[in-house]
């Protein structure tokens, strides 16, 4: 599967307590791929499909330097096999916004 994660910035987290690191690292374990965005990427454009400023990652099992990515690019959200929505607190408009963008993103294909 190819699993995009919108999260908070990947320079943020902090790896040996963050959750969705967890699941990143799981993820690849089962062989997966890894691509990544943040709420404010995601974008939609009348006559296009809901698309994001993504990036491909691998998680290199370092802790400081602990990941590697592809160039970053623009990706319809429908592409992927799964979409994890993980965001730290606040709930604020650019998460509702990101939700209902999300939602579009289903209507198109998404899951």
């Amino acid at each position: 599967m190819h699993i995009l994660f919108v999260a908070d910035p990947l320079e943020s987290f902090k790896i040996y307590k963050d959750s969705t690191f967890a699941m990143m690292r799981s993820a690849q374990a089962r062989g997966h791929r890894i691509t990544a965005c943040e709420p404010q990427h995601i974008r939609w454009i009348s006559g296009e499909k809901v698309s994001a400023r993504v990036r491909d990652i691998v998680l290199t099992g370092d802790e400081t330097r602990w990941f590697d990515e592809a160039p970053g690019r623009r990706a319809e959200l429908a592409e992927f096999d799964a979409i994890i929505m993980r965001k730290d607190p606040p709930f604020d408009s650019e998460y509702l916004y990101a939700t209902h963008l999300l939602g579009q993103a289903e209507r198109e294909g998404a899951k």
